[in-house]
């Protein structure tokens, strides 16, 4: 299970609409519950520049000019940079977040592929320009997508100190 805010909801959705027809993507940062709890709480969504490119491109697949608009890559040099934010604010990268121009939330081949176990994933489905369904997934141990509930946090769930 993630919480997210109607205030993260919106910042995906609206990232993804600014960016159609491309997919757009963003790091989602936050806390798990506990050690043993697969429950995470959002704390912050950080949108990101589609950084995927067909010359630098290792994945599977027909790499055309509208790649960018099937595909998202963070940069390395964003991810190291949210890594030490994350690490510097007592904080953890819990997922990814993109969108699917003109397709459903439902996670592509590729996305299963270059997937991580651990990471939320979540897909807002951008119909014509505007954002609809919105999902979130995460991998079990068989490298297979499982559907995972998104829920509102309750307002004792965030450290003061972190808001």
């Amino acid at each position: 299970m993630i919480k997210l805010s109607q205030e993260h909801l919106q910042t995906i959705r609206a990232h993804a609409e600014n960016i159609y027809p491309d997919e757009c993507c963003g790091i989602i940062f936050g806390y798990l519950a506990s050690e043993t709890s697969e429950s995470k709480t959002v704390v912050e969504v950080m949108p990101t520049e589609n950084a995927w490119s067909t010359e630098a491109a290792d994945f599977p697949g027909t790499h055309t000019a509208e790649s960018k608009r099937r595909q998202y890559a963070i940069a390395p040099q964003v991810m190291l940079q949210a890594q030490k934010e994350a690490r510097d604010r007592s904080l953890n990268i819990i997922g990814i977040y993109h969108s699917h121009p003109d397709h459903p939330a439902i996670p592509s081949e590729c996305d299963r592929l270059y997937a991580w176990q651990g990471y939320s994933y979540i897909i807002v489905s951008v119909q014509n320009g505007k954002a609809g369904e919105l999902k979130s997934w995460s991998l079990d141990n068989s490298h297979q997508f499982q559907p995972e509930s998104i829920t509102r946090p309750e307002s004792n769930d965030f450290d003061h100190k972190l808001l």
